[in-house]
């Protein structure tokens, strides 16, 4: 079915033909009304010529916009515009674009824009979705209590470490029979965050955990649906549609459970020991209150939508990148090989600590290259101008909608030799030693770069190393390397394919 076909079912698709006649004539209405401003005399980034509201919908996979973004790009350059229904998006596209607006002009490139279903969500609360001096207090909150409870310390190296003990034993369980390998690494991850937001981590068989580990990773991928961007660029005419119903009931449920552990963990407080981030933010809380500091930003809301912001980011993130890193040594056993050859010599069987990632550069090469091609965010979270700006020569308008576009970063011809194909000499010198790369950018950069790049880049190398060194990933058997699919599935972030895999022990 063609992207135009798409709309116009959603256009009729309604409970009765009178609400389908309805939304139809309130169509037409913003059509024949609507018209798409610029400013006229100033040079305005270039891009295809959009139709009135609609703007350039029809050119555009909702599925996978990122490739139609990158295709753009080589017509129209670094900078250029783009619409997406009636919202106008200047796209940074390439190394020197994105690194120079992000970082060259954090402050003006800085604000995040927010699209209908994120404020459904989010409400302006917690720090993914918001802006001002809320946003900035609670993300100044959130990075130092994720460095007290040991954001790139030994004390969040052993929470790691105790974590892919559980991980190993879920694998075991398998015995080297195919089996899909994405539920228990996403546990695996979510206890990590869980350990340091609430103090504890929670067994895998948990209904509760289980459910809240499933609720975040499932809005996550049905955000990234092509009824969401349509939701987000014509909210009143959509409002009905399945999927942000979906969504709605999925936050819910994941509030709901948040604030029941936040309760319990609020009845059990001590003033004087914080056992995690809730507790941390419950004392801060508390102060405010004592005080009668009537303008604090540590309110309940604040508080449960930081929770899920940092659990559902901190669990799929990571996760996503250990499905994808398990599915390439897969898919390429020479250089798993590598990776056991080198594991085998340098560590033996004793367990990898964080201090021996400078002795493996092999595998510290494939983790990075695992984060530039799989390329899981490949648009970022949406960006919007603080003020009016003039950028590489074109005005854009405060308010403007910006896509740093990191996979025209992350595979930007002109910074990495086989762009796109698995290739971990990306990272390495002559000598075979690591090596940094200025483009490598998946944690995006500037004011709005992930606040957890430090504890996702321990948990990639510990989680990686200690199941590499217990297994050899193989295809089931009937498969051969060449059948594993490596188109991503649809969504927000960008996931394998349901696939299979076999988990061989090797030791």
């Amino acid at each position: 079915m063609s992207l135009l076909e798409d709309f116009v079912s959603f256009l009729f698709y309604s409970p009765t033909t009178v609400l389908g006649a309805a939304a139809l004539l309130l169509f037409l209405w913003v059509l024949l009304s609507g018209s798409l401003n610029s400013d006229e005399g100033r040079k305005e980034p270039p891009g295809p010529k959009p139709l009135p509201l609609l703007g350039n919908l029809l050119q555009l996979d909702l599925k996978r916009p990122y490739r139609t973004l990158c295709e753009l790009s080589k017509k129209y350059g670094s900078v250029f515009t783009v619409h997406i229904g009636p919202n106008k998006v200047v796209v940074l596209a390439g190394y020197k674009a994105v690194k120079e607006a992000l970082v060259g002009y954090a402050e003006e490139f800085g604000e995040r824009h927010i699209f209908p279903i994120f404020y459904d969500v989010n409400q302006g609360h917690g720090i993914l979705f918001a802006n001002g001096e809320s946003w900035k207090e609670l993300r100044r909150f959130a990075l130092t209590t994720l460095k007290d409870f040991g954001m790139g310390k030994r004390i969040a190296e052993e929470r790691i470490l105790e974590e892919c003990q559980h991980l190993i034993q879920v694998f075991e369980h398998h015995e080297g029979k195919p089996f899909d390998s994405s539920r228990p690494v996403n546990h695996a991850t979510s206890n990590v965050i869980s350990s340091i937001v609430y103090g504890s981590r929670f067994e895998y068989d948990d209904p509760r955990f289980q459910c809240m580990v499933k609720t975040a990773c499932d809005t996550i991928s049905v955000v990234g649906t092509a009824q969401i961007q349509i939701f987000n660029m014509f909210p009143r005419l959509f409002c009905w549609i399945k999927n942000r119903q979906h969504i709605l009931r999925n936050t819910e449920t994941l509030v709901k459970s948040v604030k029941e552990i936040t309760k319990t963990l609020k009845e059990t407080l001590n003033l004087q020991i914080c056992r995690g981030l809730v507790d941390c933010f419950l004392i801060r809380k508390q102060k405010d209150e004592d005080s009668c500091n009537m303008d604090s930003f540590y309110n309940e809301n604040n508080l449960i939508f930081t929770i899920t912001n940092l659990f559902a980011a901190g669990t799929d993130t990571t996760a996503t990148t250990l499905s994808w890193a398990f599915l390439y040594m897969a898919k390429y056993p020479h250089i798993q090989q590598k990776v056991h050859e080198e594991l085998s010599k340098e560590m033996g069987s004793r367990e990898v600590r964080v201090d021996d990632r400078k002795n493996l550069p092999y595998i510290d090469a494939v983790i990075h290259e695992t984060q530039r091609l799989a390329n899981i965010v490949p648009t970022s979270l949406p960006h919007q101008t603080s003020q009016d700006i003039t950028f590489q020569g074109y005005f854009i308008k405060k308010g403007t909608i910006v896509f740093p576009l990191l996979t025209s970063v992350l595979q930007d011809e002109s910074e990495w030799k086989t762009p796109y194909t698995f290739n971990p000499s990306h990272f390495l010198d002559e000598e075979g030693k690591f090596m940094k790369r200025d483009a490598f950018m998946p944690f995006s950069a500037g004011r709005r770069m992930c606040l957890g790049e430090g504890l996702a880049k321990m948990e990639l190398f510990l989680f990686f190393t200690s199941v590499l060194q217990r297994f050899r990933f193989t295809p089931p058997p009937g498969v051969t390397e060449d059948d594993l699919d490596l188109i991503p599935a649809v969504g927000l972030v960008l996931r394998p394919s349901l696939h299979e895999l076999c988990a061989v022990s090797h030791q």
